[in-house]
């Protein structure tokens, strides 16, 4: 988010007040990407199996609400406020609890409340991402408190450092993120990859299928994703301009070649295309766009959106080689593709389009490429390390694994006493208060079932 425009003092606020049209804009901009956390519940739910689906909807609707209230209280001030000490660490606490910010505050050329929200819908799309990596396995209480310190020392410094005035690594490195390459997919990649390994694996991992257990849910949720995606790209832009329409152009064009390139591998790869790559390839593409849509022009954003669909789908399968249990490919979609399209700002960026820096292939040199490589150790590096930590410490004090008999039954029973089908789908049903097996299910079927069965 490398045109994020310098906060406006307070108290010189300009007495015209906000651009309406901006203004406007970033409304509903705010109302897409927040859409994008219930989409990413249905996403993520419909890739699990049945036993666990609404713990799974619920980990992405949990964080709404927490990161909500943790964003509020202190992570706007820590993220936006001026720089603490001038390093470009940390914001200061001008204002927590949003303190001295009124309706008439502004941020460039929008209301500073409206700004601060914007930004939050951020923190909770990233947070939610991270439980894709550790589905089917963490107890939902570890999670709750997991969202909340993770979103304080981790989302909330990198944030800083890349989309704030100060920020060290927009303003003194200089490498470029329009909307979230790192603080968003970098980021939860890495710590999505941390809590993967310090909780190991499902059980059966490696032996079982583990199949989605409804794709219609899977393609349902991708599109809300890719429809909010519009407003978490183009919204980043901060107005309704030549820029924002151009970020919203370049999101669709990665969409379509990132489906399109995961399709060519599967039909070469298997023999066959498949739903679930439509899904995964599409989501590739909107991630590795992300953080370039402001930088590149459009056949810049076509060949990103390209590499991200062919690269990730080999990337999702290297969970298996390497043995770390990625449930959801967080790492392998979100990860991989967030460092394609970092990256290759510092191949395709345009001056047109940023305004001043150039890649490599547009007469920049090697220099832009080498602040983005910088940019993204920086952030994976840091997330990893304090995200593992957190972990660690959760699981020291309270267990941040669920118990075996929680993860053999299904988390939606043992954990919310609810489950999301009455008759089970793909071998788990419920009876009562017990969970039946294949074996079973004809025993207990319905009538109607085994007439239409017959």
């Amino acid at each position: 988010m490398a045109h994020v425009p310098a906060l406006v003092p307070l108290a010189d606020a300009p007495p015209s007040g906000p651009d309406t049209g901006d203004t406007a804009w970033l409304l509903a901009s705010t109302a897409l990407v927040l859409l994008m956390t219930p989409g990413l519940a249905l996403f993520y739910g419909g890739m699990v199996r049945t036993k666990s689906v609404l713990n799974m909807i619920m980990m992405s609707f949990v964080s709404i609400a927490v990161v909500t209230v943790v964003w509020l209280l202190a992570g706007y001030s820590l993220a936006f406020a001026p720089d603490a000490g001038g390093w470009g660490l940390i914001g200061g606490l001008d204002h927590l609890g949003m303190a001295g910010i009124t309706p008439s505050s502004l941020t460039g050329r929008v209301p500073t409340v409206l700004f601060a929200t914007f930004q939050l819908t951020f923190a909770i799309i990233t947070a939610a991402l991270i439980s894709g990596a550790i589905a089917d396995r963490a107890k939902f209480g570890a999670w709750v408190v997991f969202t909340a310190v993770w979103t304080l020392l981790v989302y909330v410094p990198v944030a800083h450092w890349v989309f704030a005035p100060g920020g060290w690594i927009l303003t003194e490195l200089g490498a470029l993120d329009f909307a979230g390459g790192t603080v968003v997919e970098v980021n939860c990649g890495a710590s999505g990859l941390a809590l993967a390994l310090l909780l190991g694996p499902r059980i059966g991992f490696r032996t079982e299928a583990m199949r989605p257990h409804s794709l219609p849910l899977v393609l349902l949720g991708a599109g809300l994703l890719w429809f909010g995606w519009f407003g978490f790209n183009a919204g980043s832009a901060l107005g309704a301009n030549g820029l924002a329409a151009s970020a919203l152009l370049n999101t669709q064009a990665a969409g379509c070649t990132g489906l399109l390139g995961w399709l060519l591998v599967e039909k070469r790869r298997d023999g066959h295309a498949t739903t679930l790559g439509a899904a995964s390839g599409a989501v590739a593409g909107l991630v590795a766009i992300t953080p370039s849509c402001g930088s590149v022009d459009l056949p810049g954003a076509l060949l990103i959106g390209l590499a991200a669909g062919v690269v990730c789908s080999y990337a999702v399968s290297w969970k298996f080689r390497f043995g770390f249990d990625d449930s959801l490919d967080v790492v392998g979609v979100h990860f991989v593709a967030g460092v394609i399209g970092t990256a290759l700002i510092g191949l395709f960026a345009t001056t047109a389009m940023t305004g001043g820096p150039a890649g490599l292939l547009h007469g920049g040199g090697f220099g832009q490429l080498g602040r983005q490589l910088v940019a993204i150790l920086a952030v994976a590096g840091y997330s990893f390390a304090v995200t593992y930590g957190i972990g660690w410490a959760i699981e020291r004090v309270t267990g941040f694994r669920a118990s075996e008999e929680h993860e053999l039954t299904g988390l939606d029973l043992a954990v919310h006493a609810e489950t999301a089908y009455d008759h089970g789908v793909l071998g788990h049903g419920v009876l009562g208060q017990a969970v039946v097996t294949t074996s079973t299910a004809s025993v207990l079927a319905h009538p109607s079932d085994k007439a239409s069965s017959a």
